[in-house]
């Protein structure tokens, strides 16, 4: 992986420094549950060490150029101690998913030390019917959801047997750290070659007035289409309220061939499945509340990749992000179905995408304070009323130190003045649905969670009957959410633990 000493934040990472406060904390996770006995807390930290130099920013820290001279760089840790990063916990056995939700809930309540590499890593024993956790914790201007799953495959291996690693001859050993001097006459540099880029782009667009023409134009109407979004404010929602530092979390299994069942029924894609079922459990969740939902339709920030297949190796974010309209105005879960697939496909025909790449690159010449701005801009409680983000993951099971990983659920961030985010990850046929809220604004999370599932049984009960599978399924309505034999789950719900 091409991760150097010295090497600068790109303007996004840097964006999700800046959008950190003491309540919105900017890390991703995951909490992976996995059959079998732990391994010994030892034998755990040297594997992780013994690939970390496959992935040598996670022995690197954070440098701050003197005067916002320019962006952070990465700097190897001096004082890196492998045994702070990976930490060990049990659970009072026979622990229960319960008080394991509760306690990556606590872990990600907590910001990261910016003083320090910007991950974590908990081995949770104690687990009940045999079973341990790992918990993950690291910051999103180190790595975004694409290149998460790739990482993961860093400490994962696709067989019971450990892999054989390549290692070098020579011990690692931390480069010197720039000196404040070195690091603002780097950010002159920086600066000054920006003439000297804009000269090389607008030669190479000489020399093909016809394809730049057409870029310009493009992107032009794509800076326009995310201008247009953000004069149409989103509604206001109890979703959207002052948070403070403390989060819960909830879980939900199911099944991809669910989704898929309903994706080839009705059409659109797995992507429009997901956010119609959440549509359909926020309409549920409103009404519970007390909001009226006739004519309200939630926007829903929804982070796309634009990394190119031959970068999904790096770290760092190349992401754009989309607002996708969740209709909870809309009663038939199939027509509600109908009118995100329709927004979903006008969205990937739109230049929104495009643009904000667009403003990306431009975050890229902004001084360390404008973009500190910018990025306040992009997670404005006016353009969205919370995130939801679906990461495809490996069809095939996955395996540490020899036991399989059984359930991984994904964990998002929430920004400031946004009180839920909703992740979703694919894994060996499942769908796992990792639900992110703050403490005080949500305590009944646990009830959404259970609206997912509700959700999810109407379009699955209305995929049947397009099936013709009505009466076979004797009256009941049911999810393929229950245990596969290849992979055994305690429960499909949310709120059955104890």
């Amino acid at each position: 992986m091409t991760q150097q000493h010295g090497d600068r934040l790109t303007a996004v990472d840097a964006s999700f420094l800046a959008q950190e406060g003491p309540t919105s904390h900017m890390h991703v996770g995951a909490v992976m549950i996995f059959e079998g006995p732990a391994p010994a807390y030892d034998d755990l930290a040297d594997h992780v060490r013994s690939r970390l130099h496959l992935v040598p920013r996670f022995r690197q820290k954070l440098a701050f150029p003197p005067l916002e001279s320019g962006r952070p760089l990465w700097v190897d840790d001096p004082n890196f101690n492998l045994e702070y990063h990976v930490r060990d916990t049990a659970l009072p056995a026979p622990g229960s998913e319960k008080q394991l939700r509760a306690l990556a809930a606590r872990v990600h309540s907590q910001a990261l030390d910016r003083s320090k590499p910007l991950w974590e890593m908990w081995l949770v024993q104690g687990l009940e019917g045999g079973r341990f956790a790992l918990l993950s914790k690291t910051h999103h201007a180190l790595v975004d959801g694409i290149s998460g799953v790739d990482l993961a495959t860093v400490l994962f291996d696709p067989t019971p047997t450990p892999a054989e690693v390549e290692h070098s001859d020579k011990p690692w050993r931390p480069r010197p750290t720039p000196s404040g001097l070195d690091m603002a006459a780097r950010g002159v540099r920086a600066l000054a070659g920006l003439p000297f880029d804009a000269a090389s782009r607008a030669i190479g667009a000489a020399a093909r007035p016809g394809d730049a023409l057409a870029g310009t134009r493009e992107a032009l109407e794509g800076i326009g289409e995310v201008v247009w979004a953000g004069l149409n404010p989103a509604p206001e929602t109890p979703l959207n309220v002052e948070i403070g530092p403390h989060r819960r979390f909830v879980w939900v299994r199911h099944e991809l061939d669910a989704f898929k069942l309903i994706k080839n029924t009705f059409g659109g894609t797995v992507n429009d499945v997901v956010l119609a079922v959440v549509a359909g459990a926020l309409q549920k969740w409103l009404r519970s509340r007390g909001v009226r939902t006739e004519g309200l339709e939630l926007r829903g920030l929804v982070p796309v990749s634009i990394r190119a297949r031959d970068e999904h190796h790096q770290l760092g974010n190349r992401l754009a992000a989309m607002r996708a309209p969740l209709p909870v105005y809309v009663e038939d879960p199939v027509a509600r179905l109908r009118v995100v697939r329709r927004a979903m496909d006008g969205l990937k025909e739109s230049k929104q995408a495009v643009g904000a790449e667009v403003l990306a690159g431009m975050q890229a010449l902004a001084p360390p304070t404008i973009l500190a701005q910018a990025s306040r801009l992009n997670f404005s409680t006016r353009l969205f009323n919370l995130l939801v983000t679906n990461v495809p993951g490996p069809q095939f099971p996955l395996y540490v130190l020899g036991r399989r990983l059984q359930d991984l659920f994904p964990v998002a961030f929430l920004p400031k003045r946004h009180a839920l985010a909703v992740a979703i990850m694919s894994y060996d046929g499942g769908m796992d649905f990792g639900l992110l809220a703050d403490y005080d604004a949500m305590p009944d999370l646990e009830q959404l969670g259970e609206m997912i599932d509700a959700s999810l049984v109407e379009l699955a009960d209305a995929a049947a009957a397009a099936n013709g599978a009505a009466a076979e399924r004797n009256g009941k309505s049911r999810v393929s959410s229950r245990a596969r034999t290849s992979r055994p789950r305690t429960s499909s719900r949310a709120t059955t633990e104890a």
